[in-house]
């Protein structure tokens, strides 16, 4: 049976960019009174994560990061939607655009934005019942959070890309062939 295993940089890694994407959400934050959320740099570290280091660091990194910032934020009751949105979000920006070209990363980021404003419409209005007005009106700063992680996130992953070739290889995981003791 293979097992896939992640090596000890890429774990590092991940919980690295598990605190950066913590630390971006919790730095910028524009409160929305109508759906007691907030608007914050929170996409540049989920697109990142999933552009640069896979679909699995960027659903972790995603998910956990902004999870934890609602969590040590004040905004305990948006956690777990952060944690599925988000990281959701991640793992479809790196499902499309991981070590791909431009034009596949842009597909990525902007498959991610969707889920990201889909998602949050969908708790405002349904989930934690606020209505579909401040909803629709939340989705509009979600819609600028998004364009913000892409046109800061994208730059990024590939600056990163020229910088330090290696990137490529570190969030790829190896799969391990173990033998069934029973055989």
């Amino acid at each position: 049976m293979k097992k896939i295993v992640f090596d000890a940089k890429t774990i590092s890694l991940m919980a690295i960019l598990i605190a950066v994407t913590a630390a971006l959400t919790l730095a910028i934050r524009i409160p929305f009174a109508p759906t007691r959320g907030y608007i914050s740099l929170a996409d540049v570290g989920v697109i990142f994560a999933g552009l640069a280091l896979g679909p699995v660091a960027g659903f972790v990194a995603g998910g956990v990061g902004t999870g934890l910032a609602d969590a040590i934020g004040g905004y305990p009751q948006w956690m777990i939607a952060s944690l599925i949105i988000h990281g959701l979000q991640g793992l479809a920006a790196g499902l499309i655009g991981y070590r791909a070209a431009l034009p596949r990363m842009i597909l990525g980021f902007l498959a991610g934005a969707v889920i990201m404003v889909g998602g949050y419409f969908l708790a405002a209005a349904f989930v934690f019942g606020y209505g579909i007005g401040p909803a629709v009106t939340e989705s509009l700063g979600n819609t600028g959070q998004a364009i913000a992680g892409g046109l800061i996130g994208l730059p990024l992953v590939a600056a990163v890309r020229k910088a330090y070739p290696p990137i490529n290889d570190i969030g790829r995981a190896r799969a391990w062939e173990e033998q069934d003791p029973g055989a």
